[in-house]
């Protein structure tokens, strides 16, 4: 396909996701299913384009005049890709599978359109219902979470103490390219080309032999805050795929006992192979079995319990730019019923000195700050632990500055941190 026919497929999909309101990457997989003479690379570089046009979806309707899956494109090319209008017009000759010739507004718009006047959410890029939330949470730096949020996320990884030590992991990708992360002493990052695709791990056997494994910075550090010791009893209250639960293995160096559970057994199944893969050997999943209380012989047994709470998502909007546009505010209200939920039945299994962890990848006031003051009015019992006693446990003194300014935990973003956005808060059961 020409780079011209990649920008009119781009336009079909968006219009899909308008139209259906539905995940991208199940509009991506059902275009590349009808189009089969699409290769691989040529679907790549189609839901780039995708992914930028929603990335920047206010902003470029704002500069191009138009809410459309034309302008949005358009506007992306402008934004993201760097391109001025001659070159647009030149990719959209309307020849062959080529978009249609530029209008005369159009290439106005391009020429000369700012964002000079837009309201907030429109310049930050978020939906205009959290324009009230983006505002308690960031002050006058709303519009440039919201613009960090925007941009393309790195590929970052981290490496499996079970199985080696960074330097070996770093010598085994040196061929990629990797950087160390700045805060996680885990941490390795991959950059994306400047179409926004990075290399395939699948094919590469540090990954697929366990030594490395795919997640953002901000949740290596997340996971590192629990301070899990070996010998220690842990429980990952919503385990999910295991991200978290494989992180706190390594660090526990397989001794003691993790126990992940989740309350949809569905998502618990990829955590299978990714422990075998892992070499993870203290982990007991724990999978629901109708109303059978598979936890039972954990109440107030455990050194730390983590809640990787269900949330909005807001802080992976650089990786889920579609997620931003799909949330409704009857969402945020839902998730924060599952908060509560979740803390109170959490809170049962830890012991007395022992930990309770809650984090989100949520950048909300109310699933963060509000949530953990909800919990501790009614359990007081629990005490928060603050930003640089946090870090001083986990040995990353240097995490204290990002200390949440509303109230108790440590608050990660791409603007503050360049990590995915995290909330984290240790409640100590006294």
């Amino acid at each position: 396909m020409t780079p011209s026919a990649r920008l009119s497929a781009a336009i079909e999909i968006l219009a899909d996701l308008g139209e259906r309101r539905r995940p991208v990457g199940d509009a991506l997989k059902d275009w590349g299913l009808a189009h089969r003479f699409a290769g691989s690379k040529d679907r790549a570089a189609i839901a780039s384009h995708v992914y930028d046009a929603l990335r920047v979806k206010a902003s470029a309707a704002w500069i191009m005049g138009e809410d459309t899956p034309r302008g949005n494109l358009l506007g992306s090319l402008l934004q993201m890709r760097g391109l001025d209008a001659e070159a647009i017009a030149a990719l959209c000759s309307g020849e062959g599978h080529a978009p249609t010739a530029l209008s005369e507004q159009e290439q106005t718009r391009l020429s000369t359109g700012t964002l000079d006047g837009a309201p907030d959410h429109v310049r930050g890029d978020y939906p205009e219902w959290l324009a009230e939330a983006f505002a308690e949470a960031f002050g006058e730096n709303a519009v440039a979470e919201g613009r960090a949020l925007s941009d393309r996320a790195p590929i970052d990884l981290r490496v499996n103490r079970l199985k080696g030590d960074r330097d070996k992991s770093l010598k085994a990708l040196s061929h990629l390219d990797p950087e160390i992360t700045p805060l996680s002493p885990l941490g390795i990052r991959l950059k994306v080309g400047a179409d926004g695709r990075g290399p395939s791990l699948n094919a590469e056997a540090a990954y697929t032999r366990g030594l490395v494994e795919i997640q953002d910075e901000g949740s290596q550090l997340a996971a590192l805050i629990g301070a899990a010791k070996p010998g220690q009893q842990v429980l990952d209250f919503c385990a999910g795929g295991g991200g978290k639960t494989l992180a706190l293995a390594a660090e526990m160096d397989n001794k003691g006992q993790i126990y992940a559970t989740d309350n949809d057994g569905r998502r618990l199944m990829p955590i299978y192979p990714r422990l075998d893969r892992a070499n993870a050997r203290n982990v007991q999943v724990r999978a629901p079995k109708g109303t059978k209380d598979v936890l039972a012989d954990l109440e107030g047994r455990c050194d730390l319990v983590v809640i990787d709470a269900p949330c909005t998502g807001t802080g992976t909007w650089r990786r889920n730019p579609d997620a931003k546009w799909r949330t409704r505010p009857g969402a945020l209200e839902q998730r924060v019923k599952e908060q509560d939920e979740v803390l109170a039945s959490a809170q049962r299994y830890v012991k007395k000195g022992g930990v309770l962890l809650y984090i989100t990848c949520s950048l909300l006031k109310a699933e963060n700050e509000d949530r953990i003051g909800v919990f501790l009015e009614g359990n007081s019992d629990f005490l928060p632990l603050d930003a640089a006693h946090m870090a001083r446990r986990a040995g990353l003194e240097d995490l204290a500055r990002f200390a949440s300014p509303p109230g108790a935990g440590l608050r990660l973003s791409p603007r503050t941190s360049g990590t995915d956005g995290f909330y984290i808060a240790a409640l100590l059961r006294n």
